[in-house]
């Protein structure tokens, strides 16, 4: 028995085959970002309304822009996490808060590439970019020894895989959480921004977090993420701190989403980047419930 081979039918068969191929992957890409807002990353949060005019909030980032191992000085391009700076600093200005961007080291602020493709860019990121005077606090920020903390009712810790290799470390920034605790100021921070208040202490010299109930990255989303070369973790170095750690997990910590006010309603963490809105909304529900 001969089997007829019919070259036709055979190139019509391969191009429908690579045709419906092709389809799936590009619908696939369109999907997923609608996809993984389903699961839980950047989810929407209906906030209200604020105006707290006459009010000043400094949001401060990483000025490390490198994924490396200890003793490196080459790797993966990354740094802030974009939306946890972007989503703060809209909540802010829509309620007409000053607000001023600043760095560890000053200038430009490197921002993780991940964190604004089109997989990932939340709607605030896209705001954020398309506005001049936004982008331009973000690549001329103000370095923190340049920084009255105390003038600002509001400090806010930025994150991203960048913020574990210099916010933990920086002698000024702990200092400066120091002073703009003692003045009144509410202090927030999210991801691996809670690393930055691991060395402020209180007039007595005692940590000033010991004790306190927060939330940042958990040792598990490291771990699942494969991203463990970074010299501090946030719940590891939070818990060597005192801190009272909380967190929500998940089948993967990325899509989980968890936010913390201390009891004395002067720290306000969230767990990771899909809790900047909310993070930045209850810190401004506590000056509005103050005033």
């Amino acid at each position: 028995m001969s089997i007829y081979y019919d070259p036709a039918m055979y190139k019509s068969t391969v191009v429908r085959t690579l045709f419906a191929l092709t389809s799936l992957v590009v619908i696939t890409i369109i999907l997923m970002p609608f996809i993984l807002k389903s699961l839980g990353l950047h989810p929407n949060y209906e906030g209200r309304s604020f105006n707290l005019e006459g009010k000043k909030a400094l949001i401060v980032s990483t000025s490390h822009g490198v994924l490396n191992y200890p003793g490196e000085v080459s790797g993966k391009p990354s740094g802030l996490a974009s939306s946890e700076l972007t989503a703060p600093y809209y909540e802010f200005i829509d309620a007409n808060i000053k607000v001023d961007i600043a760095s560890i080291k000053g200038g430009k602020i490197p921002v993780d590439p991940t964190t604004t493709s089109y997989f990932i860019k939340s709607s605030s990121d896209k705001r954020f970019y398309k506005d001049t005077k936004a982008t331009d606090k973000l690549n001329n920020s103000m370095n923190v020894e340049e920084v009255n903390f105390k003038e600002y009712d509001i400090v806010f810790l930025s994150g991203g895989w960048g913020a574990a290799y210099d916010l933990g470390f920086s002698d000024v920034l702990a200092s400066g959480i120091s002073e703009a605790y003692d003045a009144g100021s509410i202090i927030g921070a999210i991801c691996h921004g809670p690393l930055g208040l691991i060395n402020a202490k209180d007039k007595n010299g005692n940590i000033l977090i010991a004790n306190r109930k927060m939330t940042g990255v958990t040792d598990k989303q490291v771990k699942e993420l494969g991203i463990q070369m970074t010299p501090q973790h946030p719940e590891e170095e939070l818990k060597k701190a005192g801190v009272i750690f909380e967190a929500k997990t998940g089948f993967r910590d990325l899509f989980a989403n968890h936010v913390v006010v201390d009891n004395e309603k002067r720290f306000v963490t969230g767990q990771n980047q899909n809790s900047g809105h909310e993070t930045a909304q209850m810190i401004m529900k506590i000056i509005e419930d103050k005033s």
